[in-house]
């Protein structure tokens, strides 16, 4: 950005704008779009995401602070479910405006319950209707989205996909509308809230989920010990990931020690992509019980701030 495309001026806009939808609906990957960038997890699984995430887009009409909140769901069993409710409804407090995103040609029970969370909110909603490259032919969409319309009081329904990055502009664009007049509260070339340790700890916890898939439960978090730079600009990491109960350990070790080799190599290889520096990982896998249901843990995991 140049000296002329410099964000400020009268009519400058920023504000927040929260990214609310069931589980997997597609808003961290609507994120990492928004930034060209990835730096929010991503995969098949429901609950990948478990932290409140800013993802900052700075241009010269607007800054939009995107915020990739945790699926919210009705199961608060478990003390995770509900700080991960708990962390997604302060995300709705704290926007401007709210994306609620629905998938396209999909309609769940979930999907209202959040609809009339958000209704009460009182924030102003723009419906983002998700994963429309995958519908053919595209006139399908008039039906369900007419039926969107009829739930609420939309300000907007933008049809995208996140995954093409299909209407990302329009979308930008139509946001900075509803935000106030307002300077940049961050600096131009910020992209995230979020530190190069955190980072490192959601990738691997990323991996782990591709690998694993259905073999582990929720029951596992990556905690990062250390985190050097080398005076040859090497960074070491090292990381425990943790376990719930015993045999989940042997899980993610795999026969041989292959599956967290295969972990490490994969994490490795996308550290050196983000951080543009030679890492060497190292990981070893402890047991805590039942640390997902535990506050005390929780705090311990760095699950008590956002």
């Amino acid at each position: 950005m140049n000296d002329e495309e410099s964000p400020g001026g009268a009519d400058y806009r920023c504000g927040f704008a929260a990214i609310v939808g069931r589980p997997n609906v597609g808003k961290s990957t609507l994120l990492n779009a928004l930034l060209k960038r990835k730096i929010s997890i991503v995969s098949p699984k429901p609950q990948t995401t478990r932290h409140r995430i800013l993802g900052i887009v700075t241009r010269p009409q607007a800054q939009i602070v995107f915020v990739d909140t945790p699926g919210i769901h009705t199961d608060e069993r478990r003390v995770m479910n509900r700080y991960m409710n708990r962390s997604a409804r302060t995300s709705l407090a704290d926007a401007d405006v709210t994306l609620f995103m629905v998938e396209a040609l999909r309609w769940m029970d979930e999907d209202q319950r959040i609809l009339e969370t958000l209704k009460d909110n009182g924030r102003p909603i723009i419906a983002l209707v998700n994963k429309v490259d995958k519908i053919y032919p595209k006139d399908r969409l008039l039906p369900y989205i007419g039926e969107l319309t009829r739930r609420a009081d939309f300000k907007e329904v933008i049809p995208m996909s996140g995954l093409k990055s299909i209407n990302i502009d329009q979308l930008f664009e139509t946001v900075a509308r509803y935000l106030p007049v307002s300077p940049p509260h961050f600096p131009e070339d910020q992209v995230t809230d979020r530190s190069e340790r955190f980072m490192a700890a959601e990738i691997i916890r990323e991996k782990l989920t591709w690998r694993l898939r259905q073999e582990l439960p929720y029951g596992l978090a990556v905690e990062i010990e250390r985190f050097e730079v080398s005076e040859d600009d090497k960074i070491t990491i090292g990381a425990i990931i943790w376990v719930e109960r015993t045999g989940q350990k042997a899980i993610v070790i795999g026969q041989g020690g292959l599956g967290l080799k295969e972990v490490g190599r994969a994490a490795r290889l996308e550290l050196v992509h983000l951080l543009l520096k030679p890492v060497h990982l190292e990981l070893w896998v402890k047991v805590k019980d039942n640390w997902s249901d535990s506050e005390a843990a929780l705090r311990q995991l760095g699950y008590d701030s956002n």
